[in-house]
């Protein structure tokens, strides 16, 4: 209906972009779970196993988002090519961006190889940990051309308007990385199952085996998920087609458009959370576990918020395409609000389950009342945390990710640090959340009036290159 010029109901519009977000939705939870699962399996070989996961962790973030930005700047491309109606080019981009985001995966993939030896000793590890945390990072970055070719070939099918497929394979994902972990991290041994005692085979790789499990399951994810991108997709599959891989000036250029200032915000942003934890170091043992406790607790609340996001970019991409400005508004209010409404009820929860929640994770009653404290002190800003992430989601779609990008920046580095900086002396924990609830809400409101002044839909008739490619290029 978007790409034939259909008129839409808003009913119609809001019922489509719920269908487009569930999936979405339960494929970041499940991202989530899978994080915790794995924790919880590492964690019970004990506190070096533990911290030498931890210690790369905040790096290997960063190489993730590193390859997310790649695959997107290809995928928004392919949104606006489709929205067009213009299958052929849209073909075209999936076939150069297989080959450019895999040389560029291959090549970051190196260089975290090359520093794999290094970097426990640069991030100030103990020795002891060392040894399994460097071995984790090198199997990470030797299999990071899978999981950015997990990235393109779920960020295509998005883009298309498919959520249902990849959000599917990465709760399989989820699956098979508990299964592998359960039969590589621990040594064979006997347990009960049923009433019966079984001997369980397994290779006892502890921290080694985390790492192998974690890349196996996105190898076997990426697999099936370019698999049905190119076999089965109606919009972008290539069998009987003819075309060239090789990557096209016009294609890399606004690809790195639209990569790089979210590359660059990913580092920013990796380099914030470093500073923050400076910020809370001093500030005892109590307040950093309660810190990190609470911060995984919120990661529940605001998944809905980056699966709304996908639906976001989707739907704004193909209406701009399709050149229908005005479905494009419509579209980019119903996600941010929609956004907004689910987030607060998220918010609510955590307020009202905060002691659950954080009960769960530590029996260290110090570190439970810190954390609750804090929790319910960020409950408030999720709603406007929703617009932030939403409206980026709308932004993305649109291919203007510059502006936004400077205004994280901005909004991290000059409101929430600066008043956690300030706060922390005086009010300890509670002062680095409440400048942390302050950022959000003003990050939110700069978001919300920059989408309803409308200038990021004006802007991108221009950047939005919609070309006609012919047989010879082709």
């Amino acid at each position: 209906m978007i790409r034939e010029g259909k008129p839409m109901t808003r009913r119609q519009q809001l019922w489509l972009a719920i269908q487009l977000s569930v999936p979405s939705i339960v494929a970041q939870f499940s991202s989530i779970l899978m994080q915790y699962i794995d924790a919880s399996m590492v964690g019970s070989l004990g506190a070096n196993a533990s911290a030498s996961i931890g210690l790369v962790s905040t790096t290997t973030w960063l190489f993730w988002g590193v390859c997310a930005a790649a695959a997107t700047g290809f995928s928004v491309q392919v949104a606006h090519l489709i929205g067009a109606g213009d299958m052929k080019g849209a073909k075209t981009v999936l076939r150069q961006s297989v080959i450019s985001v895999f040389v560029f995966s291959l090549m970051l993939g190196l260089a975290g190889a090359l520093i794999s030896g290094h970097l426990p000793g640069w991030l100030g590890g103990d020795p002891a940990i060392r040894h399994d945390s460097s071995l984790y990072f090198l199997i990470f970055s030797l299999f990071l051309p899978m999981l950015q070719l997990n990235f393109l070939a779920g960020g295509m099918l998005r883009c298309s308007g498919n959520m249902r497929v990849p959000s599917m394979l990465n709760v399989l994902m989820c699956i098979l990385d508990v299964i592998f972990n359960y039969f590589l991290i621990f040594p064979t041994r006997e347990t009960e199952l049923l009433g019966h005692t079984v001997c369980m085979p397994g290779a006892g790789w502890g921290v080694e085996g985390a790492a192998l499990g974690t890349v196996l399951a996105e190898t076997v994810t990426a697999a099936l998920m370019m698999g049905y991108l190119t076999v089965r997709s109606p919009e972008l599959k290539l069998t009987g087609e003819k075309g060239s891989f090789l990557p096209r000036k016009s294609v890399l250029k606004q690809a790195a458009a639209i990569s790089l200032p979210m590359g660059l915000e990913h580092v920013v942003i990796c380099g914030a959370q470093i500073m923050t934890t400076v910020i809370v170091a001093p500030l005892g043992i109590v307040a950093i576990a309660a810190n990190s406790f609470a911060i995984t607790a919120e990661s529940l609340c605001y998944m809905p918020g980056y699966g709304i996001s996908d639906a976001a970019t989707t739907l704004v991409g193909q209406s701009l395409g399709a050149g229908r400005h005005d479905l494009t508004r419509r579209f980019s209010r119903i996600t941010v609000y929609m956004g907004m409404w689910v987030m607060a009820v998220m918010g609510l929860l955590m307020y009202v389950f905060a002691p659950e929640i954080i009960g769960i994770m530590t029996p260290v009653e110090e570190i439970r009342t810190l954390g609750i404290d804090v929790l319910r002190i960020e409950a408030f800003a999720e709603p406007m945390f929703a617009a932030s992430i939403v409206a980026y989601g709308v932004f993305v779609g649109a291919g203007g990710t510059l502006v936004p990008s400077l205004m994280n920046f901005f909004s991290i580095w000059a409101v929430r640090l600066t008043l956690a900086f300030w706060l922390a002396p005086t009010m300890g924990l509670h002062g680095v959340w409440l400048a942390m609830c302050i950022e959000l809400c003003f990050r939110g409101a700069i978001f919300l009036i920059r989408l309803e002044r409308g200038k990021w839909m004006e802007k991108k008739k221009d950047n939005i290159h919609i070309q006609k490619i012919t047989d010879h290029e082709i």
